[in-house]
């Protein structure tokens, strides 16, 4: 048998009523076939004795007889079908375990392919076939196979859950939309579903965003950590590279000054044996005539003493040793000497870090420039807002919650809650001046102390040489020289900040182990005018990397 004639045959033998194939086939009068059972229960039930299929109307219940040929016909298509659904089911794949089986399948059961919403049932490959060519069947709503199909069935009314009420945010029927939720927004399922698969897409698209930033941030944060690996070493490398200099400047100084000791005391021991060679050389000559004089004087000859006293030998010619002596030479100052000179090159090799250390902040370089909405309203800004000094005159400015009242000072317009900067200040030609950074909460109107503390992390110049720092305790500074230009760096997550004299390329001072919790601003206090003795303003100076 064809597989066409095969299908043509399964949608002859399939009872309207139960639609299975049959069981016990009748025949009506009216030529349509029913199981016997039911055509019986559907006449049981109605008053009318109808067929289901052409509605007529029989006035006396019919009497019913199994139609044999339809019932071999049934049976040979059983058999056929059996056949069909063993070899079938050979190809096709047992459901395993987290598939869908189909619920029609005796013995093994067969991964369902779809499940009929209708029907309430999961069917593998054969057992669909009557939904895809059966014409009241083919109008059944299929759907990928699921389980637990009575959860899309309406417990109220036992109908699909074909609607979504967008009011309570639920799936109902039909039935519930013109019942229950009457005047509901109530839309196809479909069209939620189109909806809430477009949001899920919208929201899939800035999750994978997400994780790709998150994959970007991972990419630089690893890549901080090799920058950081890499300044680490050559931290290490100038480190070790500075350190055994100046443990080879330190060896080469000692063994110098042992040098310098041992050959001033081979140099006496040298003069020692030379006077005691001689001093020995005369003894020996003086003893010889000690023991002529000797032998002279013991003679009781007259004659011969006198006629040979002309032959005795005349004195050896001596030294006057009275003021000769050995004298310990004098140590005095070459150990000092010595470290001087290894201070003198340290001194050298402290510079040429500086130098390096200056370079490498000048990096950070920002631009700074005066906020004067901050400024006292003593205070002279420049036009382009990188100058400041202290004028005699208060200026007519509005008292804003920003501005410092009382202290002649202003902070800069950028502020900096992260990371690295550094900027440059000329303080040339002044006799007190404040610089340094502040925290966004400082207290701006009456009196101030710059002290970390209350926020304010500075360094100070009074009295024209008097440099300090308030750190826990007021601390004075003691300078070589004095800066014409500082420079200010701060990072901001190593709690550090760093003042340089530019020109020297020293460091002045450090605030290390800073906690920092909220935007950090440039501090400039210029200080009072002094009758004209500190007129020179404070300059914000392009950064240009020392050589």
């Amino acid at each position: 048998m064809s597989a066409a004639s095969c299908l043509r045959s399964e949608a002859q033998f399939l009872c309207s009523i139960c639609l299975d194939v049959f069981t016990d086939p009748v025949t009506t009068s009216c030529g349509h076939n029913f199981c016997k059972n039911c055509i019986t229960e559907h006449w049981n039930s109605n008053d009318q004795y109808l067929c289901p299929m052409c509605k007529k109307v029989f006035y006396t219940r019919p009497e019913l007889h199994i139609n044999t040929f339809i019932s071999e016909m049934v049976s040979q298509f059983r058999q056929e079908a059996q056949q069909k659904a063993s070899s079938s089911s050979s190809e096709q794949q047992a459901a395993k375990p987290g598939e869908v089986p189909c619920d029609i399948c005796t013995g093994t059961k067969l991964k369902a392919l779809k499940s009929c919403l209708v029907c309430l049932t999961s069917y593998c490959e054969t057992h669909l076939e009557p939904h895809l060519t059966v014409s009241g069947l083919k109008r059944h709503q299929l759907m990928d196979p699921v389980e637990n199909l009575e959860d899309r069935m309406c417990m109220k009314h036992d109908k699909p859950l074909e609607l979504f009420c967008k009011t309570d945010q639920t799936c109902v029927c039909m039935l519930c939309s013109v019942l229950d939720h009457k005047t509901h927004d109530v839309v196809p399922l479909k069209e939620e579903y189109e909806g809430k698969k477009a949001e899920l897409g919208k929201t899939e698209a800035e999750i994978q965003q997400m994780i790709q930033k998150r994959r970007l941030k991972i990419q630089e944060i690893k890549h901080s950590v090799n920058l950081s690996k890499e300044d680490a070493d050559r931290e290490i490398a100038e480190g070790v590279q500075v350190f055994i200099a100046l443990k080879e400047s330190v060896e080469r100084s000692l063994n110098e000054l042992i040098e310098t000791i041992e050959e001033k005391q081979r140099t006496t021991e040298k003069q020692a044996e030379d006077f005691i060679k001689e001093l020995e050389q005369e003894i020996s000559e003086l003893m010889k005539r000690g023991s002529e004089v000797k032998q002279f004087s013991r003679s009781e000859d007259h004659l011969h003493l006198l006629q040979n006293f002309p032959s005795l030998k005349a004195a050896p010619p001596t030294k006057d040793w009275t003021e000769v002596s050995v004298r310990p030479p004098s140590y005095e100052g070459t150990v000092v000497r010595a470290v001087t000179q290894l201070e003198e090159t340290l001194s050298k090799e402290m510079k040429k870090l500086f130098e390096a250390e200056l370079k490498r902040v000048q990096q950070y370089a920002v631009d700074v420039t005066l906020d004067p909405d901050t400024a006292n309203p003593k205070l002279i800004l420049s036009d382009d807002e990188k100058q400041v000094n202290h004028g005699d005159v208060k200026k007519n400015l509005p008292d804003n919650p920003e501005r410092f009242s009382f202290c002649p000072c202003v902070l800069g317009k950028q502020s900096f809650s992260s990371g690295r900067f550094y900027f440059e200040v000329q303080v040339k030609g002044k006799s007190d001046w404040d610089l340094g950074v502040a925290r966004e909460s400082i207290n701006r109107k009456g009196k101030i102390t710059l002290i970390p503390q209350d926020g304010y992390w500075t360094i100070c110049l009074r009295n024209r040489n008097e440099y300090s720092v308030y750190n826990n305790s007021s601390v004075r500074l003691s300078l070589k020289s004095q800066p014409q230009k500082v420079g200010v760096f701060m990072d901001y997550e190593e709690g550090l900040v760093s003042f340089y004299d530019v020109d020297a390329a020293a460091l002045i001072y450090s605030f290390t182990g800073c906690s920092f919790t909220e935007k950090l601003y440039p501090y400039f206090g210029p200080c009072i005018n002094d009758g004209g003795k500190n007129s020179a303003p404070l300059i914000i100076c392009p950064v240009s990397q020392t050589a």
